[in-house]
């Protein structure tokens, strides 16, 4: 589990490809602190594990359902990525609940500044579109966000510069797709309504049109 407030920028060193298959090398400093292998890491906002480490880099494997439902498949070496340790037990949530399971990706349409903000509208599909709500959170590369406007086919998030500058959103340019992970618990809300209430008229669509989400 991870909160989405990323706490380093890395960079990829090294990537070893066999068909759907990778095994990604990235260098990092302040997270190697409390380096465990095996433990759990979120690049970008997809959770890895850790396979090996020094004090400068670690290693983990992208399976080949990974790498077709996410971006790693992208990544080439150089690319700057973000990275969160796991939550710890007894830690802040600074943002929201984060698995590191990616729902799916975006793409960025439009990059507006915003007096000392940077506005991002991101193009998703239907199944992603259906948990945003304005206000409502998700985590776009592994960070927390804030939704402050849903179309039809887009959503809109605003960062501070400080978001900008501590993570990767800062090179990312109109075109680029990113990782999209939707708020666990509208997940969760979503998929009891669709299955247990609709018989009685209570659905995903009537919670949300009446406030209850």
């Amino acid at each position: 589990m991870f909160t989405g407030i990323i706490e380093e920028i890395g960079q990829v060193k090294t990537i070893m490809q066999k068909n759907h298959a990778l095994q990604l090398t990235i260098a990092a400093k302040s997270i190697m602190a409390d380096m465990k292998l095996g433990g759990s890491i979120a690049v970008n906002g997809v959770c890895l594990t850790v396979t090996e480490f020094n004090s400068t880099s670690f290693s983990v494997d992208v399976m080949p359902e990974t790498f077709k439902a996410t971006t790693t498949k992208l990544l080439t070496s150089g690319s700057w990525v973000n990275l969160e340790r796991a939550l710890a037990v007894g830690g802040r949530v600074g943002g929201h609940f984060v698995t590191g399971h990616v729902d799916g990706v975006g793409e960025i349409i439009q990059i507006t500044p915003n007096e000392n903000a940077i506005s991002y509208q991101i193009k998703l599909t239907s199944a992603l579109l259906q948990h945003c709500i304005l206000k409502g959170s998700i985590a776009v590369d592994g960070i927390s966000l804030t939704i402050f406007a849903v179309s039809a086919k887009a959503i809109s998030i605003s960062l501070i510069p400080h978001t900008v500058k501590n993570t990767s959103l800062a090179t990312k340019k109109i075109g680029d797709v990113v990782n999209i992970e939707n708020d666990l618990l509208s997940k969760y809300v979503y998929n009891l309504t669709k299955s247990n209430l609709t018989s009685q008229g209570i659905n995903y669509e009537y919670l949300q049109q009446n406030g209850f989400i």
